[in-house]
């Protein structure tokens, strides 16, 4: 493990899984008797959480810079914050969504530019790029079909046509391929378990 510990993001498209892999993981960690920080973007702050709200669920139309920066400033406040600190403690910070989610959604998804949007969000963050990110790749239409039928919160993001879905699945394995030192590219239909190990055995190698 290293001295300022592990930071570990998990990213994909709606009904990828991150969810039940975060946990499946978090738990593994700490069966490990590693000390855990679970997190999560936007909201992973008091202040992030009220932003949460205005950038996903309010009906009220947001421009599309705007709701990058909105982003953006939840990114700063919550890695200034919480997750540096975190590091510093020598803890594992395993958190959903990071940067890399602006820069598919906000660059590509929303067509502002990659590399404007990544810009702003290294501004934001001093720098900070995670250990490991964990790529759940999903066809996008299986992937929303996956999302619960229930669900009555209005999601800006998930509310967008499957274009917008697709231009997203895209962009995320561009990045991958970009950096495949930083990525773990899964297919996100594959079994819970088998997810788990493959995400276990790769998170393993870089604790040591």
């Amino acid at each position: 493990m290293t001295a300022r510990g592990v930071f570990i993001t998990l990213e994909g498209g709606d009904g990828s899984g991150k969810s039940t892999q975060l946990e499946a993981l978090v738990s593994w960690l700490e069966q490990q008797a590693r000390t855990v920080l679970t997190t999560r973007e936007p909201g992973g702050t008091e202040l992030g959480e009220e932003l949460r709200e205005i950038v996903l669920h309010s009906r009220g139309y947001i421009t599309a810079k705007s709701e990058a920066l909105i982003y953006a400033a939840d990114r700063a406040h919550h890695i200034a914050t919480k997750v540096r600190p975190a590091l510093e403690r020598g803890e594992v910070v395993v958190q959903d969504r990071y940067f890399d989610s602006s820069v598919a959604y906000q660059g590509v998804g929303r067509e502002l530019g990659a590399e404007e949007v990544r810009r702003i969000s290294l501004w934001a963050v001093d720098g900070l790029l995670p250990d490991l990110t964990i790529l759940l790749d999903i066809d996008p239409e299986e992937g929303l079909a996956r999302l619960p039928g229930s669900r009555t919160r209005f999601d800006r993001l998930e509310a967008e046509q499957l274009e917008f879905h697709a231009r997203v699945r895209n962009a995320y394995l561009e990045l991958a391929a970009a950096e495949p030192e930083r990525f773990l590219v899964l297919d996100a239909t594959l079994p819970v378990e088998e997810l788990a190990k493959r995400i276990q055995e790769r998170v393993a190698s870089i604790l040591g």
